[in-house]
C-alpha cells in the first residue's frame, strides 16, 4: 500500500476514536478545557501519520537505490544497464521485485551464508546470460567465489524455467483470434496460429572437448514473442525429423491445438513437409502471380521467426559455444527464451536484434518424395487463391 493512503487511513482511524470518545462521555459531564486537551491528540495524530509516510517513502527510495548498487557498482548509465543485463534499469527492478522471494532461498550447506541479497543473486545469474561472462570473470566482477557464481546462476534457470514457464505457453482459443489477426494484416493470409522454425546451438564438452549442436523447436507470431519451445534434440537431426518427435505434432494430430471448427495452421520453410495443418511454400511456382505472391506473402510471415531466432543469440550466452554440459546449455534456451518475452512484455526491446540472417539450418530432408494429402494440397491452394482474390478486389 502507497505510504500517503496508509497515512490517511491512519489519521481518519485516530479521528473516529476521538469523536467516539467524545460520544460516549456523559454529556453533563463537566468537560474543562476539553477543547484544549484534544489538541495534543489531534496534533500527534497528524505527526504520526506524517513520520510514518515520510518514513515509508525513504525506506522505499532506500530500497531502489540500494537494489539498483547490489545489481552492480559499476554500472553507471542506463547504457551500460542495457550492456551488462539485456534490459533497461526500470525492468531490471520489476524482475529483481518479483523474483525476490524465490531467489532468496535457502542456500546449500556447502556455501552457506551467501549473504547476497535477491537483486545481486539476479545480477549474477544475468551477467551471465546476458553478457556470457564466464565464472572466473564473473567472480571477479562481484567479489564472489566461482561456486557462488555458478550456484547464482544455476539458480536463475531454476526459477525461471520451472516457475515462469507459463510466460511461454501455447494460446488459448480466444487468445489465437488475435495471433491469426496480426498475420492476417501482415501478410493477407487469414487463419495462420504462428510460425514454426528450428534454430541450433553449439555445445563443447569441457571434460573431452568435443563439440556438438543442440536444436530447439520454436514457434512464434507476429510480434516475435515465443508461443511454444523444446529444446534438446540431436542438432544432426532434420528440422522434419525434431517436428515428428515432438509434442507439438503429437498433440496437432490428436487435435489437442489448432481444433477451432475453422482451420487453422502453422507455417514453415521448405525444410518442412506439407501438412494439412502446417503450410509451407510451392516448391516450384508455376509461371503467373498466383503461387509466386503466395511465396512472397509466406516469407513475409516467416520474418518473425528469423528476428526472434537472432535475438536468441543476442544473448550472450548463446552467441557463442556453450562450455557446459547439455543439460545446462538447455536450460540456458529456456531461460533466455522466458526472458524474451518478459521483455516483450514490458515493452522493453533491449534484446530484441534489429536485424538477422536466413543461415541457421540443420540437415535438409528429401521431401519431395514424400506422399502429400489432399487436404494439405487443397488448403494451400485455397490460400492462395484468397490472397490473389483479395489483391485483385
Amino acid at each position: 500500500m502507497e505510504s500517503r493512503k496508509l497515512a490517511a487511513i491512519l489519521s481518519s482511524l485516530i479521528s473516529q476514536l476521538l469523536l467516539l470518545l467524545l460520544h460516549i462521555l456523559p454529556r453533563n459531564s463537566p468537560l474543562p478545557n476539553s477543547s484544549h486537551s484534544l489538541i495534543p491528540l489531534l496534533l500527534f495524530s497528524h505527526q504520526l501519520t506524517t513520520t510514518l509516510s515520510l518514513s515509508l517513502s525513504r525506506k522505499r527510495k532506500r530500497k531502489r537505490k540500494r537494489d539498483s548498487q547490489d545489481a552492480n557498482p559499476l554500472i553507471r548509465s542506463p547504457d551500460s544497464f542495457r550492456n551488462s543485463f539485456m534490459m533497461t534499469s526500470s525492468t531490471f527492478q520489476w524482475l529483481s521485485g518479483l523474483l525476490e522471494p524465490l531467489l532468496d532461498c535457502r542456500d546449500p550447506a556447502e556455501l552457506f551464508p551467501l549473504n547476497l541479497s535477491p537483486a545481486l543473486r539476479l545480477a549474477i545469474g544475468l551477467s551471465r546470460l546476458a553478457s556470457g561472462l564466464d565464472y572466473p570473470d564473473i567472480s571477479a566482477r562481484f567479489a564472489v567465489s566461482v561456486p557462488v557464481a555458478k550456484f547464482c546462476v544455476k539458480q536463475l534457470c531454476r526459477v525461471l524455467c520451472t516457475n515462469f514457464r507459463f510466460w511461454v505457453s501455447f494460446p488459448n482459443p480466444s487468445d489465437l483470434r488475435s495471433v491469426s489477426q496480426s498475420f492476417q494484416s501482415l501478410s493477407g493470409l487469414p487463419n495462420c496460429c504462428g510460425v514454426v522454425f528450428c534454430t541450433r546451438f553449439q555445445v563443447v564438452n569441457a571434460h573431452t572437448n568435443s563439440s556438438s549442436r543442440v536444436a530447439a523447436q520454436i514457434v512464434v507470431d507476429s510480434s516475435f514473442r515465443i508461443l511454444t519451445i523444446a529444446a534438446g534434440f540431436l542438432g544432426d537431426k532434420t528440422d522434419s525429423q525434431i517436428l515428428k518427435s515432438s509434442t507439438l505434432f503429437n498433440d496437432i494430430e490428436q487435435g489437442t491445438l489448432l481444433n477451432a471448427p475453422f482451420t487453422q495452421y502453422l507455417i514453415a520453410d521448405s525444410q518442412y513437409p506439407l501438412l494439412p495443418w502446417l503450410i509451407v511454400p510451392f516448391a516450384q511456382p508455376l509461371p503467373g502471380p498466383l503461387q509466386a505472391d503466395f511465396n512472397a506473402a509466406h516469407a513475409t510471415m516467416r520474418l518473425p521467426a528469423l528476428r526472434t531466432a537472432a535475438s536468441l543469440r543476442n544473448w550472450g550466452v548463446l552467441s557463442r559455444p556453450v562450455t557446459e554440459e547439455l543439460k545446462m546449455a538447455v536450460a540456458y534456451i529456456g531461460a533466455c527464451s522466458i526472458l524474451h518475452n518478459s521483455l516483450l512484455m514490458r515493452e522493453d526491446f533491449s534484446a530484441l536484434a534489429s536485424g538477422f540472417e536466413d543461415s541457421d539450418s540443420g540437415p535438409c530432408d528429401s521431401l519431395e518424395g514424400e506422399a502429400v494429402s489432399s487436404k494439405a494440397l487443397a488448403l494451400r491452394d485455397t490460400l492462395a487463391k484468397k490472397l490473389d482474390d483479395s489483391r485483385n478486389s
